[in-house]
């Protein structure tokens, strides 16, 4: 699947529920299928700065795409994480960097969070898009 496609899917789903109550228990129950991150990445460098709660990613790139990782200590933020790694796990890095991510506001996700946490989701796609840049360096 596309980066578009996974994000209409997401959209689809958010529209489902009537109200942020229920999204906010579907962002939840999101974070309990995150791939988790292995123990040994729990390190400070792969901590995402200027999220509130600790955000922990790591990404693989195999076959030429990145697979991501992740873990955090706080229920709504590994719902938040667990998200954007759907959107941008097993994608190729030229692909995520140049994603839209517009499918946030569409589901209205930033406007119904803190803007603490606001500003840490705007942190976690800014460093999957960092590893994104890395690994796209690796592969010209």
């Amino acid at each position: 699947m596309t980066i578009q496609e996974i994000q209409n899917e997401i959209i689809d789903e958010f529209s489902m529920f009537e109200d942020w109550e229920e999204r906010y228990q579907y962002m939840i129950d999101l974070g309990k299928t995150l791939p988790l991150i292995n123990e040994k990445y729990k390190t400070d460098n792969n901590i995402i700065k200027g999220c509130q709660s600790k955000v922990w990613v790591h990404a693989d790139l195999i076959n030429d795409k990145i697979v991501f990782t992740a873990d955090s200590d706080a229920i709504i933020t590994k719902g938040i994480i667990a998200i954007l790694i759907r959107v941008f796990s097993n994608q190729h890095p030229k692909d995520i960097i140049e994603a839209n991510t517009s499918f946030i506001d569409e589901i209205g996700l930033k406007e119904h969070l803190s803007p603490t946490r606001a500003n840490g989701l705007v942190s976690m796609i800014k460093q999957l898009k960092m590893y994104a840049i890395a690994y796209q360096t690796q592969l010209q």
